[in-house]
């Protein structure tokens, strides 16, 4: 088995579609883990994924590239406290907030804290979504290390999370702001009516060809004006041809349909 038949191999049996995927780099990454786990061929991989959940729960994991923590670049977070979020807000009460790409939850609950600032917990909804069921597990639990919350303002730890030992829990009322939910960015349906899409260092792994899709998909899944917000090792180029608009670094606006 070559490296095409692993991918349709993982295709059947994840709904993943490697092929999307910036192929040099993921192939590199996915030899690594072969080779570390003991293995020479595709093919004896591929069975042993099929018979070991832990084996494939690892290999899906690691696939999907779960780098996360709490208040990632926090230039942008203020950016986003102090004049994203209120613009949004002069048109509704309620913000309608979908974290596409969530990992471990340290995303969404970031997006939740911050709301707090422009209104009270009651009013938070923010659907969270992941194609790895297992960061999603982790992000349900809300448990994290010391280290995931560095850069957190101590305010929000305060007010949010518990200390027990060497790990903090989000409190439940905080949890209860977060809808969590399986999707596969390159093949599932968006939710529709967004004010505001967060999607954050999770594109540079994929084709040009698979963003322009996702991008066309965003424009759809958010309502006029609303707000694309990505990570600080992206950029659209060209974003007019996806009705994007730049309006802050890393932060677009939707100003027409496509």
């Amino acid at each position: 088995m070559d490296y095409e038949g692993f991918k349709r191999e993982i295709l059947k049996m994840s709904d993943i579609d490697l092929s999307l995927y910036k192929e040099k780099q993921m192939k590199r990454r996915i030899d690594s883990l072969i080779r570390k786990n003991g293995y020479d061929r595709y093919e004896d991989y591929v069975q042993a994924l099929k018979l070991d959940k832990e084996l494939y729960n690892e290999f899906i994991n690691y696939l999907t590239i779960n780098v996360s923590e709490f208040y990632r670049n926090p230039d942008q977070w203020e950016v986003l406290r102090e004049q994203i979020i209120p613009m949004l807000l002069q048109g509704s009460p309620t913000l309608k907030i979908w974290s596409s790409a969530c990992s471990t939850g340290d995303e969404p609950y970031t997006l939740a804290m911050v709301l707090t600032e422009h209104m009270p917990l009651s009013r938070i909804h923010i659907l969270a979504t992941d194609i790895d069921v297992e960061a999603l597990r982790k992000a349900k639990e809300g448990v994290y290390s010391v280290k995931s919350l560095e850069k957190l303002p101590e305010k929000y730890i305060r007010d949010f999370f518990i200390k027990d030992g060497n790990t903090y829990c989000v409190r439940e009322e905080l949890k209860r702001c977060v809808e969590f939910r399986r999707l596969n960015l390159l093949r599932d349906p968006y939710p529709d009516g967004c004010d505001l899409i967060v999607c954050r260092n999770v594109l540079i792994y994929f084709t040009e060809e698979a963003k322009s899709q996702i991008y066309v998909k965003f424009n759809r899944a958010l309502k006029d004006r609303g707000v694309l917000f990505i990570g600080s090792t992206e950029l659209i180029i060209m974003s007019a041809k996806y009705k994007l608009t730049p309006i802050k670094t890393f932060f677009y606006i939707k100003d027409g349909d496509i």
